[in-house]
């Protein structure tokens, strides 16, 4: 439970969790056998009345990794060319690091304790990222090992809508499905979602809490 002091820093909003947007493009829908071959982050920041909103953003294209599997049905269906060149692409562990790089100092200037992942289906992302990263051995992973935020529930209950597209639309949020499926502008339309979600919460008058009744004796 927050106190009054803190509803409205992004710590006492999540109960000490530092949401990040998370948005994968793979080469099938198995984490342990397919490529993961782009990756975008959205950090989120609070101000001073409680009203949340995105911070920083990470985008990478990612190299396959060695033995990944490349399902055509997936790449026909995202239109990612593996072998283009100028993809840019770089290592699964060159983008998590970075990625992870960027959550750490956002969790510090925040004073949260761990990252949650917010995705829209959020179990397929998650379970990719934690993957990548246990092939690219980095210890430091600050996501919680299982819990999610999924925009896809959320946006069932408040809207009505569990397609992504669908669901910004009902929230009055632009979305051009031309370029759906780029993990730049999912995760960009996503974290728009998530914030109009928590932030039409607060506009009906679901946040902050009310104080907690006293416990005093009163006679």
């Amino acid at each position: 439970m927050s106190n009054k002091n803190d509803q409205n820093l992004l710590s006492g909003r999540f109960r000490g969790y530092y949401p990040v947007i998370i948005d994968v493009e793979t080469g099938g829908f198995n984490a342990r056998t397919d490529a993961l071959l782009e990756i975008a982050a959205i950090t989120l920041k609070m101000d001073e009345e409680g009203w949340i909103m995105p911070a920083d953003t990470l985008h990478f294209h990612i190299d396959p990794f060695e033995g990944a599997n490349l399902d055509p049905a997936a790449l026909a269906f995202t239109g990612i060319d593996p072998t283009n060149p100028l993809r840019g692409a770089v290592s699964e562990y060159t983008a998590l690091h970075a990625i992870f790089k960027m959550i750490r100092k956002g969790m510090k200037e925040t004073n949260c304790n761990r990252a949650i992942m917010v995705a829209h289906n959020a179990s397929f992302d998650h379970g990719f990222v934690m993957a990548a990263a246990e092939r690219s051995s980095l210890k430091r992973n600050p996501f919680h090992p299982f819990a999610t935020f999924d925009t896809a529930a959320l946006s069932g209950l408040v809207l009505g809508q569990t397609i992504l597209a669908k669901a910004c639309i009902t929230a009055g949020i632009p979305f051009d499905s031309t370029q759906a499926h780029s993990a730049l502008y999912d995760t960009d339309r996503t974290a728009l979602l998530f914030c109009e979600l928590v932030n039409r919460w607060k506009r009906l008058g679901g946040w902050p809490l009310p104080s907690e009744p006293s416990t005093e004796n009163d006679s």
